[in-house]
């Protein structure tokens, strides 16, 4: 097993091909970040600590713990506990106070690579990897954490999240609970990030790093268009054969954080993880939560290393049916718009079918009444004044010409001029005081409320069922702004914005359980939600609205 535990220095060692990752128990207390890079083969690492030395020394306890505390690599960080450095948790006991110092109990390693619930995650069959479960807790509050770790035995790849428990008797709200923390020596490294906007997405940013923090966040609901939640620490002169290369992936699909401190010592502090402005979750006493998955990559051959191994390990271990050959489509939207009728499409589709298109896809305008932007968001009843043989006669005359038959929906969203509106003006995501914001003419679906999300799921699938479609085109065309759920009490507000992903990605995975053969195409405006959580579910993503082929 890759994985070991030297009882004698205190180290857990964590190796892949061609890195190790170790940790170190201080004090019999303190979990800390010893090493990341080039494979060792001893575990004789405690000295890289400096424990001998002030004040990284434990022996400055009790007289001066916030010296030693605000220096000390801590593997996972907690806030207003003396460590003045970014951090990763925050909990909030039933007295109001930000207070959690998690120590060492115990650990687990087993083979393979558990499931993380609800949430997207990189998965193996057991032969290529094995996990460490790292167990902490602070006794005084009852939080336990359960640090998991998964070393590839094929790949420099290991990946992090952490489940929280609440094990106390009162209920206490987490404030920031991020995935994933990365201590670095400041080499005169720089900083790799990707921003864009929407129809420039993913440019890729170097700067150095200067004293402070550094890194790229979402507070839109979505990854975005303007951020991209990855980072990646490059050593001086690193380039795409040459040099080491630290990256970090986030496997979600909401708002993130992905940040980088250069702190006072020249310590490098990276962390990553759910956006935590807005943030919030009440775990009542036995309730527990689990972050989502980042992806660690460690390359000592310069980026081309790095992004291989990324996509190695999606191809082999995130992204499912990648084998799948993709059809030749032709999709329907900047030929006609809104404008068109049964004979249109068809006339267009015989074109198609002499050209070797296999798949034809029906955008937007197929249902409710929908003729503009603007209206029927919500009401996926097919419109027979376009389509009298319904999508059932088209998919099969679409079939009868030698294609697949697909189509498109924006199944998250709500237009005010619906027919779902009127009936349930509270299903939109808006705030008390000054409701919700019209973007694109639409509003967002509050798919926390259980009622909502088995509403989409039931339309998405009514449609699904109703004709031949293989292929479904899912967009999500605006941020969400004015977080707010009419269902949700005032202490729970700040868990709309995760529950709704994990609502999502629960719609997705029951349409996959009933449609196994449905291709699913991944689309917010392009390329708002690309990211390795989405390519879980829909192994094909519409990467940008800017169709210049150059520029693609």
């Amino acid at each position: 097993m890759n994985i070991t535990f030297d009882k004698s220095h205190g180290i857990f060692k964590l190796d892949t091909p061609n890195t190790s990752y170790c940790m170190a128990v201080t004090d019999k207390a303190w979990l800390g970040q010893v090493y990341y890079g080039p494979r060792l083969s001893t575990t004789d690492l405690a000295w890289a600590l400096g424990l001998d030395q002030r004040p990284n020394t434990p022996k400055v306890l009790p007289e001066e713990t916030v010296s030693f505390f605000d220096c000390y690599p801590w593997e996972y960080p907690v806030c207003n506990m003396g460590d003045l450095r970014s951090c990763c948790l925050a909990v909030r006991t039933e007295n109001g106070q930000v207070d959690c110092l998690p120590r060492f109990r115990d650990y687990t390693i087993t083979p393979g690579k558990p499931a993380l619930g609800d949430l997207p995650a990189t998965f193996d069959d057991g032969s290529h990897c094995a996990t460490l479960t790292v167990h902490l807790e602070d006794p005084e509050t009852g939080i336990q954490l359960a640090l998991l770790y998964t070393a590839f035995q094929d790949l420099d790849v290991i990946t992090r999240s952490v489940r929280i428990v609440n094990g106390g008797e009162s209920a206490v709200q987490l404030e920031k609970a991020l995935s994933a923390s990365l201590t670095l020596p400041y080499e005169g490294n720089d900083l790799m990030l990707i921003h864009g906007s929407w129809a420039r997405e993913q440019i890729l940013d170097v700067q150095p790093i200067g004293p402070g923090f550094h890194g790229s966040f979402s507070h839109r609901g979505i990854p975005s268009h303007q951020d991209h939640p990855f980072l990646a620490i490059l050593s001086p002169g690193a380039n795409q054969t040459q040099g080491r290369v630290y990256a970090m992936h986030f496997v979600y699909s909401g708002s993130f954080l992905a940040q980088v401190e250069r702190d006072q010592h020249d310590q490098l502090r990276a962390i990553m993880g759910i956006q935590p402005e807005g943030f919030s979750w009440e775990l009542r006493p036995g309730e527990g939560f689990q972050t989502p998955e980042v992806v660690l990559v460690c390359s000592n051959e310069g980026l081309g290393h790095m992004t291989r191994t990324f996509h190695d390990l999606y191809r082999n271990h995130l992204i499912r049916g990648v084998s799948r050959p993709r059809p030749v489509l032709l999709n329907s939207w900047e030929a006609v718009y809104f404008d068109f009728d049964e004979e249109k499409l068809l006339t267009i589709a015989r074109q198609a079918a002499k050209l070797g298109v296999e798949l034809f896809v029906m955008d937007d305008g197929w249902f409710g009444r929908r003729n503009s932007p603007s209206g029927s968001l919500g009401d996926w009843q097919v419109n027979y004044e376009k389509l009298p043989d319904g999508l059932d006669g088209l998919s099969r005359k679409i079939e009868a010409l030698g294609m697949a038959f697909g189509l498109w929906m924006e199944p998250e969203m709500i237009s005010p001029d619906s027919d779902l509106y009127r009936a349930h003006p509270d299903w939109a995501i808006a705030t008390r005081k000054h409701g919700a914001m019209r973007c694109r003419d639409q509003y967002v679906l509050d798919l926390s409320r259980p009622e909502v999300e088995e509403y989409v799921y039931g339309a998405v699938a009514d449609v699904l069922r109703s004709g031949a479609i293989s292929y479904l085109k899912w967009d999500m065309n605006r941020p969400i702004t004015n977080l707010g759920s009419a269902a949700l009490p005032a202490h729970r507000q700040g868990e709309l914005g995760h529950r709704y992903v994990l609502a999502l990605y629960r719609i997705q995975e029951r349409l996959l359980r009933e449609f196994p053969n449905l291709l699913l195409e991944n689309c917010c405006s392009g390329g708002g939600r690309f990211d390795p959580g989405m390519l879980y579910f829909s192994p094909q993503i519409w990467g940008s609205d800017d169709t210049d082929a150059y520029e693609r």
